[in-house]
């Protein structure tokens, strides 16, 4: 008799484990049911590269660095989208040209940062250019010194390679500088004001207009190459119908 009670307790053990591990199972996959744990999702993939929404958040933070965008209006996500897959398109032609010269140093970010703090509209209204204000900037737009810097150098690297790859070989004429100068220029100073001289500004003038005819080279050449890779938005909510070349780094 009292090796059959032994028995029973013994069944009656493995089984109250058995319904205990059978019931924690249930409720694991329960739980796994009810509240899936998304780390993170692709959004876009740009010539196989992929986009994930992790990239579109913090490009979103960012926005509030970028010179066309700071201070305007809220930042959609799908333009935020559209300068991404741009610059992506423009990283990847870097890769395949191999354009060593493009990476920027320490120094430049340094200056780059320098200036953005001291001259950026958004900037200047915080009081950036004291510790205590860039600090206090950083925490309000939830960005980091180390994301900044990461920002600036892309953008360097991009700028770089454009001057590289699209100002060589074009000539700014002496009768187009003087066309801005009379059509462009003195219509912006009112009666009484101190105009400046045409040799006085003829080096400004040529810079704008050697930069315009760079930023319409490259605009075409950007458009081109969306065109010939393989880009595919994901979320057809993030589709815009904004110019994809804003906010590119042709700035």
């Amino acid at each position: 008799m009292n090796t059959l009670r032994r028995f029973r307790s013994t069944i009656a053990a493995h089984v109250g484990c058995g319904a205990l591990l059978l019931s924690l199972a249930g409720t694991v996959h329960a739980v796994a049911q009810t509240s899936p744990l998304v780390l993170d999702r692709v959004v876009a993939v740009v010539n196989n590269q992929a986009i994930l929404e992790s990239d579109l958040l913090k490009e979103k933070r960012l926005s509030i660095l970028e010179p066309n965008v700071a201070g305007q209006t809220a930042e959609s996500p799908q333009l935020a989208l559209q300068r991404l897959i741009s610059r992506t398109l423009i990283r990847q032609q870097i890769r395949e040209e191999d354009a060593q010269t493009a990476v920027p140093t320490a120094d430049e970010v340094a200056a780059r940062l320098s200036g953005l703090r001291k001259e950026l509209p958004v900037c200047v209204r915080e009081n950036c250019a004291t510790d205590a204000g860039w600090n206090a900037f950083l925490q309000v737009h939830d960005l980091t010194q180390l994301e900044v810097e990461a920002y600036l150098r892309s953008r360097l690297e991009i700028l770089h390679f454009i001057e590289i790859r699209f100002r060589q070989g074009i000539r700014i004429e002496q009768q187009q500088i003087a066309t801005y100068y009379h059509d462009t220029l003195l219509p912006q100073y009112q009666s009484g004001q101190t105009v400046p001289t045409l040799e006085q500004v003829a080096p400004r003038i040529e810079e704008i207009l050697l930069q315009q005819q760079v930023n319409t080279l490259f605009s075409g050449w950007l458009d081109n190459l969306r065109k010939q890779g393989d880009v595919e938005v994901l979320d057809s909510t993030l589709e815009a119908a904004a110019s994809p070349n804003q906010g590119a780094g042709a700035q």
